[in-house]
């Protein structure tokens, strides 16, 4: 199998999810539900990248805005560029988690959890902290699995054609 046909396909699939993430949390706040049946919102945040053309000519725009607004981006996506990287921020109850996912390989870079209390009790188990932080890590990955698999099940659905026009409607809005 040739690699650069699977990572092509890979951050095709990547940027479709990217994008289509991006239109779903651009008009409304979206409620996701996770096995235990709790339930948390996502928004795309403040920094996102788009990127265009092959080789030399390939070219990306990376948009920061405190307010979180990111049409300069959106005019990119018009021109025909893709999302390339997206900061996201999933929040449940009074807890948020910020991540950065990278379209061409699914990674996730820069994941700030909800703070934890670094005072130290006594008789506190001194693995606590480090199994907490985990449970957090954890619960975030939990949290981006269901939206992705919310997405490949759209996206493999017969319902996927109106969804993509629907988007680029948006895209062209």
């Amino acid at each position: 199998m040739d690699l650069s046909l699977v990572e092509r396909e890979n951050t095709l699939l990547g940027q479709d999810f990217l994008t289509w993430l991006w239109y779903k949390t651009d008009s409304d706040s979206v409620l996701f539900k996770l096995a235990d049946n709790r339930t948390f919102t996502l928004h795309m945040e403040q920094k996102l990248s788009v990127q265009g053309g092959e080789g030399e000519t390939k070219a990306t725009a990376t948009v920061t805005s405190p307010a979180g607004e990111l049409s300069e981006a959106k005019t990119g996506l018009s021109t025909g560029k893709k999302v390339h990287k997206a900061q996201l921020l999933f929040a449940m109850d009074q807890d948020d988690w910020l991540v950065t996912v990278s379209a061409s390989d699914f990674s996730l870079s820069g994941l700030k959890t909800p703070k934890i209390s670094t005072k130290d009790d006594e008789g506190d188990d001194p693995d606590a902290k480090f199994l907490e932080k985990f449970f957090l890590v954890e619960r975030c990955l939990e949290m981006f699995d269901v939206v992705y698999t919310e997405f490949l099940k759209l996206r493999m659905s017969k319902a996927w054609n109106e969804e993509a026009a629907r988007v680029k409607l948006w895209i062209n809005g």
